[in-house]
């Protein structure tokens, strides 16, 4: 596979390729626009932005935008949303297991 390879049509206007599994997930997301609901997830997320941009909004209503090479951590629990993606948008994301303090 090709990370930045981006196929004609996009099934839903996104997909989601899962390139390795256990106890830490990595994932590769192609976005072409879309948006999020709110996520509060249970793992710890750190995301990069490979190709285009997308914007994240936190609950306290601000606002992060990721370029290309940009990245973000997302610790467990963190309220956030994708507010924007470009057209096309590449992420890679790696999930992990919330940290314990």
């Amino acid at each position: 596979m090709n990370l930045f390879e981006m196929p004609n049509c996009l099934p839903d206007g996104e997909q989601t390729d899962v390139l390795l599994t256990g106890n830490t997930r990595i994932e590769r997301i192609l976005s072409s626009g879309q948006t999020s609901d709110w996520y509060d997830q249970s793992e710890d997320e750190w995301v990069c932005v490979l190709r285009g941009e997308g914007e994240l909004e936190y609950e306290d209503g601000s606002t992060q935008r990721l370029r290309a090479g940009d990245t973000a951590y997302l610790p467990a629990h963190l309220r956030h949303r994708v507010s924007y993606t470009s057209v096309p948008c590449i992420w890679l994301c790696v999930f992990r297991p919330a940290e314990s303090l």
